[in-house]
């Protein structure tokens, strides 16, 4: 039985593209958790965002990951609410998020290959976003 799909806002849909970075090696860690968090509180998109959403779409992409053609339906829905301008955002976004515990996962790299596919970001803009995430999270010694 397919599962009924929320509608999402802007700022849902920039969550939900966090979240399903974090959770696509299937283990969710703590510095990810704060980096969402921290994203959320400070970022300016998400200004005017109510931060009580976090759970609501944090169980929908989860629940999405479980469905078969999970993937496919929560990129619709991402794609639905976001403006074209936002895509590089979202990407910006899941790269903090993937280097946010200072280490890329083989899954998370497959998964932000997949956001930058289904969101038609240009390699260029692709490799500069990367480099970006990368300088930021850089560790000392590293």
């Amino acid at each position: 039985m397919p599962i009924e799909l929320p509608s999402f806002s802007p700022c849902d849909a920039l969550v939900a593209v966090m979240v399903a970075v974090s959770a696509s090696d299937e283990t969710v860690r703590m510095a990810e958790l704060v980096a969402i968090e921290r994203i959320v509180n400070h970022t300016p998109v998400f200004a005017s965002y109510d931060i009580d959403r976090l759970r609501a779409v944090s169980q929908t992409v989860m629940t999405l990951f479980e469905e078969e053609d999970g993937l496919d339906a929560l990129f619709g829905l991402v794609r639905d609410a976001l403006p074209d301008r936002l895509y590089d955002t979202a990407y910006a976004l899941a790269c903090d998020v993937a280097a946010a515990d200072g280490r890329l996962r083989d899954a998370e790299l497959r998964m932000l290959v997949e956001v930058r596919d289904e969101l038609d970001i240009s390699r260029l803009h692709a490799a500069a976003i990367e480099l970006s995430a990368r300088a930021r999270h850089q560790l000392l010694g590293a």
